[in-house]
């Protein structure tokens, strides 16, 4: 919300920290530390208590993490408190089909991670394990202090730095602002920054599912005309699923019972993992797709969702996010080391136009995917079945998408090189 009445800050007024994060989920708390450990001092401010964060209990909720990812999850460490609970994907099989039929085509893709040389093309983590780590990390590190269960009601820029006002009343300087508080940011709004997307019609259901044979580390993409179903290994007989519906089957399918559900799902499934249970909770959402016009303002910045929220046909949310975090941190630290204003607008505009054409072409790509796959028009279908079946014939091509699953592609930050 806009807050015209608050006052402009001015040049020599005393900072609470260099820099202040708006959003305590995953991307916020990641490059938090990435700036603390490059010697910056970081508030993180959470609405969110951080007990609710800390003691959540198995949800199915997972990401699908890339290989970049694990490095700048290694370099800030956090990897090494997560790494045994992450579920190596080895394998994608991507297929075209109907429920109830199975593959409609021979035509498919098939990633195998033996094909580089850098190892799994990613893991599979779920989301508690992911933001314990990132709270006991923060908490461990003295450059970071934390605000939980406290909201940013307002916010203000001059050319001394910025400030902001919480619910509870108290206020808070720093040189730069960082909203990484989600697709509905506050700090985008009152930043005056605005959004474009569309609704796409489609609303993803996911849980976890218990199934009788291993998975083998395989993540299966199967593309059906109302949208996508992910099968995403975790650890054990366990796997996430994300499956995309329209909106109005999707409802009618929430409101089903454990056994109705299932009754439902195993025809899309397939039954090549055996008998299928579920565990834990089910959750669905909408999909949509929703970019800021800019990723910058005056003194502050955004990463992830408050950035860009993509549709997860390809997994690639918090990859996007979490390479914001790594070119957003280099950005500031070589900014910082020639003596430059870490906020200043040129600084920031390095940073926008590092990351914003990537995230606007991986939207792009996202979305005709999604649109192209999610049709059951026998002339789009067969030539999306011919084009997997070349693609997957070249090694060359198949090698190169295999190395953009794993997030190996494009103008890499420090922090996901390895």
């Amino acid at each position: 919300m806009d807050n015209p009445a608050t006052p402009i800050i001015l040049e020599g007024m005393t900072h609470d920290s260099d820099i202040l994060i708006v959003g305590g989920g995953l991307n916020g708390p990641a490059l938090a530390l990435a700036l603390a450990q490059a010697g910056f001092g970081v508030t993180v401010i959470d609405a969110l208590p951080q007990p609710v964060r800390k003691n959540a209990t198995f949800d199915g909720r997972a990401y699908a993490l890339a290989l970049a990812s694990v490095r700048l999850l290694r370099a800030v460490g956090i990897w090494d408190r997560i790494a045994t609970k992450a579920q190596p994907m080895l394998e994608i099989k991507v297929s075209d089909g109907r429920a109830g039929t199975g593959p409609l085509s021979p035509f498919f893709l098939h990633f195998d991670h033996a094909e580089i040389e850098e190892g799994p093309m990613g893991h599979m983590c779920e989301d508690r394990f992911l933001r314990r780590a990132f709270l006991d990390a923060m908490r461990e590190e003295e450059n970071i202090r934390q605000i939980s269960g406290d909201a940013v009601i307002a916010q203000s820029s001059g050319p001394g730095g910025v400030e902001v006002t919480l619910a509870s009343g108290k206020e808070l300087r720093g040189r730069l602002l960082v909203g990484s508080d989600g697709r509905s940011s506050g700090t985008a709004q009152r930043a005056g920054i605005k959004r474009t997307g569309w609704d796409y019609g489609q609303t993803a259901l996911v849980c976890a599912i218990e199934h009788e044979l291993p998975h083998h580390g395989i993540a299966h993409q199967f593309f059906m005309p109302p949208g996508p179903l992910a099968i995403l290994p975790l650890p054990g007989n366990v796997s996430s699923i994300v499956w995309s519906e329209t909106a109005e089957t999707a409802a009618s399918f929430s409101a089903l019972n454990d056994v109705d559900f299932l009754h439902v799902l195993r025809p899309r499934f397939g039954d090549f993992l055996g008998e299928l249970s579920i565990k834990g909770p089910r959750y669905s959402y909408p999909l949509n797709l929703s970019l800021a016009n800019q990723f910058v303002a005056d003194r502050v910045a955004l990463v992830g969702d408050a950035a860009h929220g993509l549709h997860p046909i390809a997994g690639q949310g918090l990859n996007a996010g979490l390479r914001d975090v790594a070119a957003l941190a280099q950005v500031l630290d070589e900014a910082r080391r020639r003596g430059e204003d870490i906020a200043a607008q040129d600084v920031l505009d390095r940073y926008q136009r590092w990351r914003r054409f990537d995230t606007q072409s991986l939207a792009l790509a996202t979305d005709i995917s999604n649109r192209l796959f999610s049709s059951d028009n026998p002339l789009l279908r067969l030539g999306r079945d011919l084009g997997m079946g070349a693609l997957n014939a070249i090694p060359g091509l198949r090698r190169g998408m295999i190395r953009e699953a794993a997030g190996l592609t494009g103008d890499l930050p420090v922090l996901m090189r390895g």
